[in-house]
């Protein structure tokens, strides 16, 4: 491939498990993905954010533009758990959804519970080595 990366619109069109994290990355719909990803209502797609302590509201606007289809924010802050900061966790509040931070291997398990019982679910997921 010449020019660059290619950034596809979203890795799988769809609600999908995730199958295994962890070495960097993530498996679901029988891909895998290096990096952190966002499981979204209109895909699953790739994220650029690596540290929880730097997250803003940037690194949420495609989930705040669906947020109407979320009523669960699931965010995996890596290998513990971290807070979000406030003024983030107010924001993805005022746009309707509640926000669970918990360590990114907890946030796919519970995003797979949730997506089988047919929840309004989203994950925002930082990669784990």
């Amino acid at each position: 491939m010449t020019g660059g990366m290619h950034i596809r619109e979203a890795h799988f069109p769809g609600r999908a498990p995730v199958d295994a994290y962890g070495n960097g990355g993530f498996r679901f719909a029988e891909m895998s993905h290096r990096g952190s990803i966002l499981c979204l209502p209109s895909g699953i797609h790739g994220w650029a954010a690596s540290d929880p302590a730097g997250l803003g509201e940037g690194d949420f606007l495609q989930t705040i533009e669906e947020a109407e289809s979320i009523e669960i924010l699931l965010v995996g802050t890596g290998g513990s758990l971290k807070p979000l900061p406030a003024e983030l966790r107010a924001r993805l509040r005022e746009a309707g959804m509640a926000v669970e931070t918990m360590s990114t291997g907890a946030a796919v398990r519970t995003y797979n519970v949730l997506l089988a019982e047919e929840r309004a679910v989203a994950a925002a997921l930082i990669a784990v080595g």
